[in-house]
């Protein structure tokens, strides 16, 4: 129907003005209540829409770093775990060296030698045992963990080191070797050292697990800032919004009302027939 094909007078006309914008507003309220949103779409209110998509998105890319971070932490925690049980097989070494400077008889030493041996040889398995999803920092394995929203901003690289009995300079024997006390003073120098290179490693990979476990506090603190920022922009007051209503359906059901009267006066012409 064109425009202008019926005539209303001037105060229907008012009447129906006042009555569509009440339901225009009826409507905008409604789907605040609906989403919790104040500002669903740009056209809501653009500057608020993406300033509000800028810190989602941000909070978005630090999100999955943290599933990096959390690998990293099982990375280290494996590293650690196999450092405890190399530490405990290098003190059972330690003891069975001191056992066999006690004695003279040759048997004892032989076993003595094969026990320490034995001990050796688990130094290896237990460092090779020690990775975590490719990464092993016993075997002078290496990571990169990434903190920051953009790849190589801030990062951190985590570098291990040869756990097994070469790397730290410890060799298997003989009975005919024990057989002397000066030889098995020199393995058990060489324990002492493996344990002293073991608790240096031990502390440069617990800075690392300090960083890690810090930037990743960092990082829940951060992603929860920034959705409470994108909230504050973009969330509607439910109880304002609710009043709203409440006054909107007051308005519509007085404009319907008055739409009602306002015709009256074109009614009156049905009296003359």
């Amino acid at each position: 129907m064109a425009i202008g094909d019926i005539s209303l007078t001037a105060g229907m006309r008012q009447n129906l003005l006042s009555l569509q914008e009440t339901n225009k507003q009826t409507s905008i309220t409604q789907n605040r209540l609906a989403t919790g949103k104040k500002v669903n779409t740009p056209l809501d209110n653009p500057t608020n829409y993406f300033a509000a998509q800028g810190h989602l998105q941000r909070a978005g890319d630090l999100d999955i770093r943290k599933d990096g971070m959390s690998e990293a932490v099982q990375m280290l925690n494996a590293a650690n775990a196999g450092i405890k049980g190399i530490q405990n097989l290098i003190n059972s070494a330690q003891g069975v060296a001191t056992s066999a400077m006690a004695t003279t008889n040759t048997l004892e030493q032989s076993a003595y030698a094969n026990t320490f041996n034995t001990l050796l040889s688990q130094i290896n398995q237990l460092a090779s045992d020690s990775g975590y999803k490719g990464t092993n920092f016993l075997t002078n394995g290496s990571q990169t963990v990434e903190f920051g929203q953009r790849t190589g901003a801030a990062t951190l690289g985590i570098n291990g080191f040869v756990a097994t009995s070469t790397g730290l300079n410890l060799s298997s024997t003989s009975a005919a070797n024990w057989s002397t006390t000066s030889n098995i003073m020199t393995d058990a120098g060489k324990l002492e050292s493996a344990l002293s290179t073991l608790r240096t490693q031990a502390s440069a990979l617990s800075a690392s697990l300090s960083v890690v476990t810090t930037r990743q506090d960092f990082t829940d603190t951060m992603i929860n800032t920034l959705q409470i920022g994108a909230d504050n922009l973009t969330l509607a007051d439910t109880n304002e919004e609710g009043a709203n209503m409440l006054m909107l359906q007051t308005r519509q059901n007085l404009g319907i009302s008055s739409l009602s009267m306002a015709s009256q006066a074109a009614q009156a012409v049905l009296r003359l027939f």
